[in-house]
């Protein structure tokens, strides 16, 4: 886990090191916890100004001009923060992922919680902790995406759609969730992984984008013309077993030497079942053995429920 944000200049061979995260004090005397950090995005509207999650509840921003550079050790000062009302306080949660939208929205994964969307004006300001109660409560709630599963490894989130209009996450059932950006409401449910699906990258020109998980093949998504599918019908039956694992599970910290080990564990697991099922079928059935959900658009999506062409995707 890398606990320093570092600033990697391509014509150069060593790396600047921008400032050293660390988690809120309500007073000066009271030390200050290193924040391990799993993710960081920038702002595409803004390249200047950057957001980055980590072991503890806040998604941070920053300004990259308002760094000190060549400060041997130099603490964070966020320029924002974002975190549901909920979460604050909560030391058994962490950032997984993070990812910006075109238009500077924030959205946030936590581990074995939900996916959470902000707007560029609902940040708690650079000092979260010295908002009063009433303030917090003032403050309008995000979108919420759920469904899904983020507990057994570090997990990516992220948009897709030309404008941004939906919302994709992998999980640990091994589906891929895809849900309307504006009002939540899952649209896809896909196979992406036997174990995990991991991280999801779209195309940044095309309609197309790109899902790994615990196997070592990359799988490409994109748009094909055909009738709009229905979400599985064990749809419900996944979700449920998601929040019941989520309700269930007691939180512990995991080292990164935990985490590897049970993710060495799952790819022998994996290696096994392949060498089993390529000694009892032939090789070009399977494609048939498993189940393959289409996942389908409509042109209206971002403005409307009904009507407008359809665009569909599946896994080529």
């Amino acid at each position: 886990m890398v606990l320093f944000n570092m600033l990697f200049d391509l014509r150069s061979d060593s790396a600047t090191r921008l400032f050293y995260c660390s988690s809120f004090s309500e007073n000066s005397k009271q030390p200050m916890n290193s924040i391990r950090l799993n993710a960081i995005v920038i702002d595409p509207r803004n390249p200047n100004y950057f957001a980055v999650g980590g072991s503890d509840e806040y998604a941070r921003v920053y300004d990259i001009r308002k760094c000190h550079w060549y400060s041997p050790i130099s603490s964070d000062t966020p320029v924002d923060t974002f975190c549901p009302r909920h979460l604050i306080g909560k030391n058994n949660i962490h950032i997984t992922g993070l990812a910006y939208s075109n238009t500077s929205e924030l959205l946030i994964s936590y581990n074995d919680e939900l996916v959470y969307l902000f707007e560029k004006n609902m940040g708690l300001g650079p000092s979260p902790l010295s908002l009063s109660p009433e303030d917090l409560q003032k403050r309008e709630e995000p979108q919420v995406y759920s469904g899904h599963r983020n507990s057994q490894t570090v997990k990516g989130v992220n948009f897709f759609g030309p404008n941004d209009e939906y919302v994709m996450s992998g999980s640990d059932c091994g589906h891929l969730f895809i849900w309307k950006k504006k009002g939540g409401k899952l649209v896809r449910l896909m196979v992406g992984d036997r174990h995990v699906v991991n991280q999801l990258e779209p195309h940044p020109h095309i309609p197309m984008f790109a899902t790994c998980g615990i196997e070592k093949t990359v799988k490409l998504w994109a748009p094909m013309p055909t009738d709009f599918p229905p979400l599985p019908d064990n749809a419900e039956k996944i979700m449920k077993a998601n929040k019941q694992g989520r309700e269930d599970h007691s939180r512990i910290t995991l080292t990164p030497d935990v985490i590897m080990h049970v993710l060495r564990l799952q790819r022998r697991q994996t290696l096994a079942y392949r060498e089993r099922r390529y000694n009892a079928a032939d090789f070009e059935s399977d494609e048939e053995e498993g189940e393959t959900y289409l996942l389908g658009f409509s042109d209206s999506d971002a403005s409307s429920e009904g009507g407008g062409n359809q665009r569909e995707c599946i896994i080529s």
